[in-house]
């Protein structure tokens, strides 16, 4: 009987110390495992969605779940603890409080238009008067007589505040069509000789032509100097009071690196560090 309780004592303890080299769920031996939650902006699922590829490569032990649920949901998430990292594409506005925030990347806001539209160059006040109704035909910015279609995003979007924000035309704004993404925007302005819109640099392809703004032209290099005037910027965001988890932390320490610069860069945007 001795003999059976040591043997059974001496297996346990061989299960425990396998367990514990093994690294409990982390199977690449970093001890690094957990879940983290990410809620918010629509924009910025591209760049996040690539960031979270090569963090899950580095550490497998980790779980990372994103919803792409708009600006406004992820600050509240953010604030209600009901995500570990929210995600916004604006800066908070007064009232949205109980967060910690990090701009980690900025974000150019194109102004497309058709590929066969002749317009090629918009000032701030032009676009502004387009959105608000002042403007209403493109031979009022030397282009076709015709009337112009305005496309925009719904309320609550971060690319619909950055938008409004930036052109000072917040509660002013008249569109011919409010849409729930940037691809249907895109879309939108694609099948539309007339149209105008707006939307993520970084989700625009061939099927649209960019309009340069005030003369400068959407690009990485103008984003950086910060000469292109439509910017805005990708916040993460944690709740106050809360201290992260060590995968939440290892997470947000990734996305700051250097080693995550490359990767936010091709995904269209750029990083701040």
């Amino acid at each position: 009987m001795k003999k059976k309780i040591i043997g059974l004592v001496a297996l346990m303890l061989a299960i425990l110390i396998t367990t514990t080299a093994c690294g409990g769920n982390d199977t690449n031996g970093d001890g690094l495992s957990g879940r983290v939650s990410l809620n918010g902006s629509t924009s910025v699922e591209r760049v996040i969605a690539s960031l979270m590829e090569a963090f899950r490569e580095e550490h497998p032990g980790v779980t990372l779940t994103f919803d792409a649920t708009g600006s406004g949901a992820g600050i509240t998430s953010a604030t209600e603890g009901t995500a570990d990292i929210g995600l916004s594409s604006r800066y908070l506005r007064d009232g949205e409080d109980g967060v910690d925030y990090i701009r980690f990347a900025v974000d150019g806001l194109a102004v497309i238009v058709h590929p066969d539209n002749p317009v090629a160059d918009l000032s701030t006040e032009q676009i502004a008067a387009i959105y608000t109704g002042e403007i209403t035909n493109w031979s009022e910015v030397g282009g076709d007589d015709a009337p112009i279609a305005v496309i925009g995003r719904e309320a609550g979007s971060g690319s619909r505040g950055a938008f409004d924000d930036i052109m000072g035309i917040d509660g002013y704004v008249v569109h011919d069509q409010e849409l729930t993404s940037g691809g249907a925007v895109i879309t939108a302005v694609a099948t539309n000789p007339f149209a105008i819109g707006y939307s993520s640099l970084s989700a625009v392809g061939d099927n649209v032509r960019i309009v340069s703004v005030n003369g400068v032209a959407c690009t990485e290099a103008t984003l950086l100097d910060g000469s292109y005037p439509v910017q805005r910027p990708f916040i993460l965001m944690t709740q106050i009071g809360t201290e992260p988890s060590e995968a939440t932390q290892a997470f947000i320490d990734f996305i700051l690196s250097p080693e995550a610069t490359e990767i936010i860069s091709n995904a269209g945007v750029v990083q701040v560090r």
